[in-house]
């Protein structure tokens, strides 16, 4: 079982960054792709970005260029560096996880057996 924390979110104006985390339980973020979806009010879950166990990342296009996902090792700790906040960025944030040791890394949220229980970003215009 992964247990899956997040935190770091808030409101922030457009232009501003911020930067969320993922604290996952054992080695899940050593052996397990992780993920970051949103989901705004009203609206389906949305990838934002994805860092398989081997290092490789992905990105939706709405983020790409502004977000940057990576991880602590040493924190058991997946990052989401958030840059250029935009109003259509606000929405609640979820980590998951899944694994361990998958041969490919998925952009779709059912390929993901654990979440976080979210956190709210909202980014004011």
């Amino acid at each position: 079982q992964v247990q899956l924390v997040e935190s770091g979110g808030g409101l922030v104006r457009a232009g501003d960054s911020m930067r969320l985390a993922c604290a996952a339980s054992g080695s899940a973020s050593r052996s397990y792709d992780m993920a970051w979806f949103r989901q705004a009010p009203g609206k389906e879950r949305d990838f934002v970005a994805a860092l398989s166990w081997t290092g490789g990342t992905y990105y939706g296009d709405s983020v790409k260029g502004r977000f940057t996902i990576s991880k602590d090792n040493a924190k058991k700790t997946v990052l989401l560096q958030m840059n250029g906040l935009k109003p259509e960025d606000t929405a609640i944030y979820y980590c998951a996880a899944r694994g361990p040791y998958l041969a490919a890394t998925s952009v779709v949220d059912d390929a993901y057996n654990y979440w976080g229980q979210g956190t709210q970003v909202t980014v004011s215009s």
